[in-house]
């Protein structure tokens, strides 16, 4: 099959068979995500929607260490951050939208994925992870914040509260053995076979009625606590109050200059540098 689109900068949308999209994200050096991720994926999800026929969307990434690093805080454009009408960020809106879209979307994940990346995994309605390189975590408390794209209210009931409260007060990193066990992501696969698991679950439920699969969805759906607008609203409000703190700035502040200090492997292992309690 031919491509669909070639004109989002960041994303690469790939019709492989009839009702099945593959979208590969790519943002060199390391898949961050910003305010054009967060536009494109408005347009992204604007043609799920508008898709008819569309059964099953895989999303993955052309970066082998990281399907979508963080969210990039240097980028402050009001575009991730300024409220929509309904009072959620543009990024949320686009994520409640995709949970509620009639296709089953997927996120097959090789490599980092944290922070809104983890967010955008748990937003779609599957998850399947490599058991040697996906890492996953929330490590914004470890930089003087909360996960603000969705991960409080969307975590809670899928590993419980204990390990919500866990995975986000820790802030540390995750393997996807662990992920699985708590219940993050469905499976674990060997990395060698986690493209054509992904690919033939893709490519049979794209061979069922498209009627059929969202009513299963939709029905399932209904058994699973759904975080309103409110709740949204409340926990980005606790973000904003929090960025305004000075101590917020004073770690955000330390953050940035032990990632200089360590360089290429603070990426890579991320939730080993966000304690800082050896600097004090």
């Amino acid at each position: 099959m031919t491509a669909t689109t070639g004109d989002l900068s960041q994303f690469a949308i790939e019709a492989r068979a009839p009702g099945y999209w593959r979208i590969v994200f790519s943002n060199p050096p390391i898949n961050v995500l910003n305010s054009t991720t967060v536009l494109e994926l408005v347009e992204v999800v604007d043609r799920i929607e508008g898709a008819e026929d569309l059964r099953v969307v895989v999303f993955a990434s052309e970066h082998p260490d990281f399907f979508m690093a963080r969210y990039d805080l240097s980028d402050t454009s009001p575009v991730a951050f300024a409220p929509t009408d309904s009072g959620v960020t543009l990024f949320i809106d686009a994520m409640v939208r995709m949970n509620e879209a009639r296709p089953i979307t997927i996120a097959s994940i090789r490599g980092r994925t944290r922070g809104g990346g983890s967010e955008f995994a748990l937003a779609c309605d599957l998850r399947f992870a490599s058991v040697e390189k996906a890492v996953l975590g929330q490590p914004e408390v470890g930089v003087g914040i909360l996960p603000g794209g969705g991960a409080i209210e969307r975590l809670p009931s899928l590993v419980g509260s204990a390990r919500a409260l866990e995975i986000i007060a820790s802030s540390n990193d995750y393997d996807a053995v662990t992920a699985e066990r708590y219940g993050w992501i469905n499976r674990a696969i060997a990395d060698d076979y986690l493209d054509d698991f992904v690919d033939g679950l893709a490519r049979r439920l794209a061979g069922f009625e498209g009627a059929v699969l969202a009513a299963a969805k939709r029905l399932v759906r209904r058994h699973t606590p759904v975080a309103g607008v409110g709740e949204y609203r409340e926990t980005l409000q606790t973000v904003r109050d929090l960025l305004a703190l000075p101590s917020t700035l004073v770690r955000l502040g330390a953050i940035r200059d032990r990632a200089v200090a360590v360089g290429k492997d603070f990426e890579m292992s991320l939730g080993d540098h966000l304690d800082l309690s050896d600097e004090h």
